[in-house]
C-alpha cells in the first residue's frame, strides 16, 4: 500500500509541476546586464504606456493574434509623440514608416500582428482613430503596423485577425504586468528554433544619469545561434543556424518597440532604436536575408508631445543633450536582450498547422548549462 501511495503521490506532484506556469528569466536567477529593471520589468514601467493583447487559438491550425502598444491613454492623433524607426533588415511589412521618418512623430497606437493581417490592422486603427472624439475633421491617419510571419504554426492564409480583434486589443490595453509568451502577436511565432512569442523588459537609470526609464516589448520570430547572457545555449543544445540546414533556415523577423520617458527628439530616438538592435545581436540573432527586423522608438515625455493643430508658428521644447544619451543606449541594449529572452522563457510548446510541434525552450537544460559555465549558482 505504501508503494502504491508513493506512486500516486509522485504522479500528483509531477502533474502539479507540469501545470505550473513558466517563469521569466530573472525568476530562475538569470540576470542580464547591470542596470535595475522597473517595477514590472516591462515596457509599461514607462509612465503612461499601455499594452493589450488578443490571442486567437482555434482548433489545430489557427494560432495568431494582435498586440498593441499605446504611448499614452489620451487622443494620440491630437497629441502625437516623438518617434523614430530603425530598419535592421527590411524583409518585412512595417506600415506607416515613411511618415514617421519624415515628420518624426507617432499619431496612433503601435500594432503588431502577422504578415497577412497588416492591412486589416491598418483599417482597424484608422477606424478607431476617426471615431475618437476630437478627430471629426481628420482626413489622413498614419497607422503604424508591424508584423512577423507566424505561418509555421498558423493558417496565415486564412487571415483570421479581424478589425474587431484589433480594436478590442486597443480598448482593453492596460498598464502593469504584461502577458508574455504565446499571447497576442506572439501566439504562433518561432525563435531560434524554439517557441517564441511576446517578451518585455525595462531598465531604470540611476538618479545621477537622469533617472529615466526605458522599456522594450518584442515579438520574436527569428533565428541564429542563441546566447543567453553570454552563455552559448544554442550550441550546447545543438540547435542553431547551420547546425542542420534542412531544419533551420535562420529566417524570420523581430519587431522591437522601445519606449522612454526621457525628453528625446526623433533624431536621438533613432539613435536609441539602433541600440535595441544591438540587444538583438547579443542574443545571437543574425538578421538573416528573410528576416524583417525593425525598431520603433518613442518618447512619452509630456512636454515633448506634438499638438495636431495649433495657431503657434514655432515650438520650444526641452530635449536631452547628446552627451547624456549613453546611459539610455545601455538601457535599451539590456532591456531588448532581456525582453527577447523572456519571450523564450515564457513561451510554451505548441502544436499547430499540419500537426507541426515546436518545443518550448527546455528551461531545466538551460539552467544546467548556466551552472556548467558558472553563470548562476
Amino acid at each position: 500500500m505504501k508503494y502504491i501511495a508513493s506512486i500516486v503521490l509522485l504522479v500528483v506532484v509531477t502533474a502539479i509541476s507540469q501545470a505550473q506556469p513558466r517563469k521569466r528569466a530573472r525568476e530562475y536567477g538569470v540576470k542580464i546586464g547591470v542596470l535595475a529593471p522597473g517595477t514590472f520589468n516591462a515596457i509599461t514601467d514607462v509612465k503612461g504606456v499601455k499594452v493589450g493583447h488578443v490571442t486567437i487559438n482555434r482548433g489545430n491550425d489557427i494560432h495568431t493574434g494582435v498586440t498593441v502598444i499605446l504611448p499614452h491613454d489620451g487622443n494620440i492623433f491630437q497629441l502625437k509623440v516623438p518617434a523614430a524607426i530603425y530598419v535592421g533588415n527590411g524583409f518585412g511589412k512595417l506600415a506607416g514608416t515613411t511618415q514617421v521618418i519624415e515628420l518624426g512623430n507617432l499619431e496612433t497606437p503601435v500594432i503588431l500582428t502577422n504578415t497577412l493581417n497588416v492591412p486589416v490592422a491598418m483599417d482597424a486603427v484608422i477606424e478607431y482613430t476617426l471615431q475618437q472624439t476630437g478627430n471629426e475633421k481628420a482626413q489622413s491617419v498614419n497607422a503604424v503596423v508591424g508584423e512577423t510571419n507566424d505561418g509555421g504554426l498558423n493558417d496565415i492564409r486564412g487571415r483570421h485577425v479581424t478589425r474587431a480583434d484589433v480594436i478590442q486589443a486597443i480598448r482593453q490595453a492596460t498598464t502593469g504586468a504584461v502577458a508574455e509568451g504565446n499571447v497576442g502577436a506572439g501566439t504562433g511565432t518561432i525563435c531560434f528554433g524554439f517557441k517564441g512569442g511576446i517578451g518585455t523588459a525595462s531598465r531604470v537609470l540611476p538618479t545621477a544619469s537622469g533617472g529615466y526609464t526605458v522599456g522594450v516589448l518584442v515579438q520574436t520570430n527569428f533565428g541564429g545561434v542563441l546566447q543567453i547572457d553570454g552563455v552559448p545555449v544554442g550550441e550546447e543544445l545543438k540547435q542553431f543556424y547551420l547546425h542542420d540546414q534542412l531544419k533551420d533556415s535562420g529566417d524570420g523577423s523581430c519587431m522591437m518597440v522601445v519606449a522612454t520617458d526621457a525628453p528625446l527628439d526623433a533624431r536621438n530616438l533613432e539613435r536609441l532604436a539602433k541600440r535595441a538592435f544591438m540587444g538583438l545581436a547579443r542574443t545571437g540573432g543574425i538578421a538573416s536575408n528573410g528576416s524583417g527586423d525593425y525598431v520603433i522608438a518613442f518618447s512619452t515625455d509630456e512636454s515633448s508631445r506634438i499638438k495636431h493643430a495649433t495657431p503657434d508658428k514655432t515650438e520650444t521644447k526641452t530635449v536631452l543633450r547628446n552627451d547624456e544619451m549613453s546611459p539610455l543606449f545601455m538601457a535599451a541594449i539590456e532591456a531588448t536582450e532581456e525582453a527577447i529572452i523572456n519571450s523564450l522563457f515564457k513561451a510554451e510548446t505548441m502544436t499547430g498547422k499540419d500537426q507541426r510541434t515546436i518545443q518550448a525552450l527546455p528551461i531545466e537544460e538551460v539552467i544546467r548549462i548556466f551552472k556548467k559555465y558558472n553563470a548562476i549558482k
